[in-house]
């Protein structure tokens, strides 16, 4: 079985050694980075399969590290960024970061989210064939799982299978987007009201934010992102989706009743 190696970027010596025994503790391989420089460094030498990156990076840039590292690779990054650092999450989010986690964080939540996110990207490397009913994942037989447009959500596990069998590559934030849709069906909402139902009370509003997110994930989604029909733009109001959903069986890949 090959080994999972994690890069841990930040400058604080406590976080990094409490994410260094977190990780080792489920048999991850961990490499440590305090600098732009020694990051680029780790990454020039080992294949990285996931990194978690401070976006305050005493003198350096998190974000500006996170793309020069995506000019090379496809590493999944998840960002960690202060409570009220709402602006640099929102652009983190924006420009490809697969999760962010807010200081100070439990441990218990960092180990659930790296999880998600290296089996979302380690089944989006490995699946390639077209997927019936009978070829969902081993699910948990209390899943949410439903079917829209010719995609199958897998709600509880965070990940969107495609038209075309494979594992879409949506990050968390696109997911929780894709959640309130899915929880008010042919209901428009507001812009302020999907801003509220995302990020609760720590939101903070800014101008065009939420199209941009919607933009991103009709990009995702639907068959035409310039005639959308799965999420639809309501004149001066917000948006609603537009589609039936199916609820699926998790035990049988069938209706449920």
């Amino acid at each position: 079985m090959n080994t999972t190696h994690v890069l841990v970027v930040d400058d604080d010596p406590k976080i990094r050694k409490l994410l260094l025994r977190c990780f080792e503790g489920e048999g991850y391989a961990v490499h440590t980075a305090d600098t732009r420089a020694s990051a680029l460094q780790v990454l020039s030498e080992t294949a990285i399969d996931l990194i978690t990156l401070d976006l305050q990076l005493g003198a350096d840039d998190g974000l500006e590290l996170a793309r020069t590292i995506w000019k090379t690779t496809q590493v999944p990054i998840i960002m960690l960024t202060g409570k009220d650092d709402v602006i640099d999450r929102i652009v983190g989010l924006e420009i490809g970061a697969d999760d962010y986690i807010t200081k100070p964080f439990h441990i218990r939540e960092v180990l659930a989210r790296v999880r998600t996110v290296l089996r979302r990207s380690e089944r989006s490397n490995r699946r390639s064939v077209p997927m019936s009913d009978a070829d969902l994942p081993d699910l948990h037989p209390e899943c949410a799982t439903v079917r829209f447009e010719g995609l199958v959500a897998v709600r509880d596990r965070l990940e969107l299978w495609g038209r075309d069998g494979r594992l879409c590559d949506l990050t968390s934030g696109d997911f929780r987007l894709l959640n309130v849709f899915l929880d008010n069906p042919k209901r428009v909402l507001s812009r302020e009201r999907l801003m509220d139902l995302i990020n609760g009370p720590d939101w903070t509003p800014l101008d065009r934010t939420i199209d941009n997110q919607v933009a991103r994930l009709r990009k995702k989604i639907e068959r035409d992102p310039a005639d959308p029909r799965i999420i639809k733009t309501v004149r001066g109001t917000g948006y609603m989706l537009a589609c039936d959903i199916e609820p699926l069986n998790c035990y049988s890949g069938e209706k449920s009743a």
